[in-house]
C-alpha cells in the first residue's frame, strides 16, 4: 500500500519514483473495488500482460489510463503527477511557462497538460447550493482605462462588456461556489443559472441589478444595494453580498499574477481551476492531489482545445 498524505514535491518524487509505481498508485485510487471496464462497466475483465485488461462484453483492451486525462500520453506518469500535485498545491495556481521548467517539458506540452488537468476540475464546479447563497457576477478582460490610446474600446462602460467575458458566482456561506461563464448578465441568462444550481427556498442575496428581479417565487430573494461606502438594504447585518465578491478578488488576483493571457473558449477551464482551489481550500495538499486522481477520467484532445 502507498502513503496517501503527502506534504510535499519531495515525497511526490520519492514515492512515484518509476511509471509502474504510478501506474499501481492509479488503480488503486479509481478501482479500490476491482477493475472496471470503461467500455462496459457490467463487463467481466480479464488481466493481461504489460498492464492490460481486456473487456469480455466488447473484447477491447484498456490499462487504467484509458479514457482519462492520461490516455495515449507520450508524458512519464511521474510528471504528470508532479504536474497535478504543483497545480492543486498551489495557491494561485501556475502557469503554463512556469510548469514547464518544473517538470522539464516544453512550454507547448506544459500547456497541453494544464488544460487537460482544469478539464478534471469541473468535478468541484456546478454544484447544488442551499441555505444562504450571495449571487454575483465579474467580468474577466482588462480594464479600459489601462489600455493604449488605440486599444480602447468605445462605450465600455458601466455594465457593458464588450471586450470582456461575464461569469456569474453563486457561494453558499460556508460552503462551495458554483460559478459559470454566461453570454451575458440580462434577466434570461442570469435567473436561468441560478435556478438550476441554487436549491429552491434558499435565501438568496444579491445587489441591485435589475437581471435578479422575479427570483421571489422560489427564493427569500433579498437585495442590497452597494454603494461606495457601505450597503443598504433593510435587513439584518448578516445580509450582504462580502463572500462572493471576495472570492472575485481572489479569481481576478490570481488570473492577472498567473496568466498573461486568458481567451474567451478557454475561460471556463480557468474559472473551474478556480472553484476546485476554493472548495478544496481547507483540504490538506494530499487530498487535493488524490480526489483529481480519483477524478481523473476525463480526456482531452488537443485538436479539440485549439479548434473549439
Amino acid at each position: 500500500m502507498f502513503n496517501t498524505n503527502f506534504k510535499s514535491v519531495i515525497e511526490i518524487i520519492t514515492t512515484f519514483s518509476d511509471e509502474q509505481k504510478c501506474i499501481q498508485y492509479l488503480e488503486q485510487l479509481r478501482w479500490e473495488n476491482g477493475v472496471v471496464s470503461p467500455f462496459d462497466v457490467t463487463s467481466k475483465v480479464y488481466k493481461c500482460k504489460g498492464g492490460r485488461y481486456r473487456c469480455k462484453n466488447t473484447g477491447k483492451y484498456f490499462n487504467v489510463k484509458t479514457d482519462t486525462m492520461f490516455d495515449n500520453t507520450k508524458i512519464e506518469l511521474q510528471k504528470w503527477f508532479l504536474a497535478i500535485y504543483l497545480v492543486t498545491s498551489h495557491k494561485k495556481g501556475i502557469s503554463s511557462i512556469q510548469l514547464a521548467k518544473d517538470i522539464d517539458v516544453t512550454q507547448k506540452t506544459g500547456w497541453f497538460m494544464l488544460q487537460r488537468i482544469r478539464a478534471c476540475f469541473q468535478i468541484e464546479n456546478y454544484t447544488e447550493l442551499e441555505g444562504i447563497i450571495e449571487a454575483d457576477e465579474t467580468f474577466y478582460g482588462g480594464k479600459n482605462k489601462n489600455r493604449h490610446a488605440d486599444k480602447k474600446v468605445k462605450g465600455n462602460h458601466g455594465r457593458s462588456f464588450k471586450d470582456k467575458v461575464p461569469i456569474v458566482g453563486l457561494v453558499q456561506r460556508n460552503g462551495k461556489i458554483t460559478a459559470v461563464v454566461v453570454k451575458n448578465t440580462q434577466k434570461d441568462e442570469l435567473q436561468t443559472v441560478v435556478r438550476k444550481y441554487v436549491k429552491k427556498g434558499s435565501i438568496l442575496i444579491a445587489d441591485d441589478w435589475n437581471g435578479y428581479n422575479g427570483l421571489n417565487d422560489h427564493y427569500d430573494h433579498r437585495t442590497v444595494k452597494d454603494t461606495a461606502n457601505h450597503y443598504i438594504h433593510s435587513y439584518d447585518g448578516n445580509t450582504h453580498t462580502n463572500n462572493i465578491e471576495g472570492a472575485w478578488k481572489l479569481f481576478k488576483n490570481s488570473a492577472r499574477d498567473m496568466y498573461n493571457n486568458v481567451s474567451k473558449k478557454h475561460l471556463q477551464l480557468y474559472v473551474d481551476e478556480f472553484v476546485y482551489r476554493y472548495n478544496m481550500r481547507n483540504n490538506i495538499e494530499s487530498d487535493k492531489f488524490n480526489w483529481l486522481l480519483f477524478n481523473s477520467g476525463i480526456r482531452t484532445k488537443y485538436v479539440t482545445l485549439i479548434n473549439e
